[in-house]
């Protein structure tokens, strides 16, 4: 009986080995919360890209009955279209890793080549950079906001 050349491929992760089934696993998770993500964006883009501002207030009239309502109505839109566009780049995260895992590349910091903590990995499966890297970076952010 032969083994699964597949199986017997091994990443090395902070001492512990990621095999060909926990990186399926990692994809599965990927696969799902991109699921996920595009019916939620496509939920946010027919409610804000398809709808009129007459069927966005539930209201047959093209104006509402109060200012203050109008102005609820434009703030709920402002929030969706936030929310959306947050989903966005969580789901070009998400490709990103799914492309790191078909190039081999999975697990590996892109910024230092360093392999990534697979209890890292668990926690948010899109990681690209080790907590070294990833501290670092939000330092410098904070820095930049410092500053302007």
């Amino acid at each position: 009986m032969t083994a699964d050349p597949c199986e017997l491929e091994r990443i090395r992760i902070e001492g512990e080995e990621m095999d060909a089934k926990r990186l399926k696993k990692f994809e599965g998770l990927l696969l799902a919360k991109r699921k996920q993500l595009l019916e939620s964006i496509g939920h946010y883009e027919d409610s804000l890209m398809n709808s009129s501002l007459k069927e966005s207030i539930g209201n047959l009239s093209s104006y509402s009955d109060h200012m203050a309502d109008l102005g609820t109505d434009a703030q709920e839109r402002e929030k969706a279209y936030h929310f959306a566009s947050k989903e966005g780049r969580l789901l070009y995260h998400i490709d990103e890793a799914l492309r790191r895992i078909q190039n081999d590349t999975y697990g590996k910091c892109v910024e230092c080549g360093e392999e990534i903590n697979l209890d890292r990995l668990e926690a948010v499966p899109h990681a690209r950079l080790c907590i070294k890297c990833k501290q670092s970076e939000e330092e410098k952010r904070r820095q930049l906001d410092r500053t302007a």
